[in-house]
């Protein structure tokens, strides 16, 4: 048993507060779920122990009962940085790291659910981009994500709790707002992500530019050009239905699904064994994007890529 934290341990240390949205499998805002996290590792023992204190609030119709829980999640965790593996009761299985940003999937006994968690950490380190797929076998149940703040001493600082519980109101706000982009405004997102390859090692960034331009209300036009390790400039026309989005050509073809700000997609391109499966996350009302996308060569995952995009009017 290791002494020392992994880096992604050192990198989640402290309390993270949020207030995520729950999510029916159709998409429809059902509630709130008020959480604040903990990782703690023993330095004595070597141990990591995860906490997770949950409460639903205006939660309704079945996912409350199946989803409210009495008493505060713990598990062990056996800490890496390749891979950090869940040993309940709470929660069976594994996350997997890339730098800042971990790729889960697990088992919840008590929620009955397996889950699919990506949390991003953004480069502030004060804030996580949160989301869970949640499943029955193959079929989506329900949909949990929200942004987190770290505190240090919410509980016995009043000024860190005013601070913490602001947020949090503004995440009741927040939460439910649809994943639509500009439908009148042209303009651009530009920013550096990082890439990692299917071993969680970093190999390096790239510069993403992707240019964007309404050709009604539902639809628009969008050329994505990546410049770095993953090099590739694609073209598709987008289209709204709802939360349902289409990526309809030339170069690019597939669909996705919003569930609140969160946008879930997978991307085909036309004459290659090449795929891009993603999750698209509006951050704020200036439409600043965190982005992290799994790219397939042959259906074996090749690159993970993830970062924060700014939107540029134009």
């Amino acid at each position: 048993m290791t002494r020392q934290p992994s880096s992604w341990q050192q990198t989640i240390e402290g309390e993270w507060h949020g207030l995520p949205s729950i999510f029916d499998a159709d998409g429809n805002h059902v509630g709130y779920n008020k959480v604040f996290r903990s990782s703690v590792f023993d330095r004595e023992s070597g141990k990591t122990t995860y906490y997770m204190n949950t409460h639903l609030q205006d939660t309704t119709g079945p996912l409350a009962a199946r989803f409210e829980v009495s008493d505060i999640f713990a598990f062990g965790v056996i800490d890496s940085d390749r891979d950090r593996i869940y040993l309940g009761p709470d929660f069976i299985g594994a996350g997997h790291p890339y730098g800042m940003l971990v790729d889960a999937h697990y088992y919840s006994p008590g929620w009955t659910a397996d889950l699919r968690t990506m949390v991003h950490i953004l480069p502030d380190m004060h804030t996580q981009v949160y989301s869970s797929l949640l499943y029955d076998g193959p079929k989506i149940c329900a949909v949990f994500n929200g942004i987190y703040k770290v505190a240090y001493d919410y509980h016995d600082n009043l000024e860190t709790r005013a601070r913490i519980d602001t947020f949090c109101e503004a995440e009741r706000v927040n939460g439910p707002k649809p994943h639509i982009l500009p439908s009148k405004k042209s303009g651009a997102w530009d920013g550096e992500v990082i890439v990692y390859g299917a071993d969680q090692q970093q190999l390096g960034v790239n510069h993403v530019h992707i240019d964007y331009r309404p050709i009604d209300l539902l639809r628009a036009e969008m050329v994505v050009s990546l410049r770095g390790v993953f090099e590739k400039t694609y073209r598709f026309n987008r289209y709204r239905n709802g939360n349902r989005h289409f990526f309809e050509g030339p170069d690019v073809f597939g669909n996705s699904f919003g569930y609140g700000r969160a946008l879930y997609t997978s991307q085909h391109f036309y004459g290659e064994a090449l795929k891009i499966r993603g999750r698209e996350f509006l951050i704020d009302d200036r439409f600043t994007l965190s982005v992290v996308w799994q790219v397939y060569c042959s259906d074996r995952m090749q690159y993970t890529i993830f970062g924060v995009l700014h939107w540029n009017e134009q």
